[in-house]
């Protein structure tokens, strides 16, 4: 289940994303990146992948250029937030391995 992180407090995501297919990748994207994490993948393979799914979403042409572009900074600044991966026991430092990043 997504969580909204810290930055995000108090403001819907529909605010942010009006289109309602850019709503679902971004729920999409999210999921897939939390499942990562789990499985002990860090903020640069995150990056990586959100990174790949992006660019396919670009050259598809699903989302219009603004929809696109909110996307975009929405998830970059849902990696860059480490409250928005939380561990299995709530504390988000369980969620990727010590000293591995």
């Amino acid at each position: 289940m997504l969580r909204q992180p810290q930055w995000l407090q108090g403001e819907p995501i529909i605010t942010l994303l009006q289109h309602p297919d850019a709503i679902r990748h971004f729920q999409s994207l999210c999921d897939a990146c939390q499942e990562l994490a789990l499985r002990h993948h860090g903020p640069s393979e995150l990056r990586l992948y959100a990174d790949g799914y992006m660019h396919a979403l670009r050259r598809t042409a699903v989302l219009d250029h603004q929809s696109q572009r909110r996307l975009e900074e929405l998830i970059d600044r849902w990696i860059r937030d480490p409250s928005s991966f939380i561990g299995a026991d709530g504390d988000p430092r369980t969620l990727m391995e010590p000293g591995r990043y």
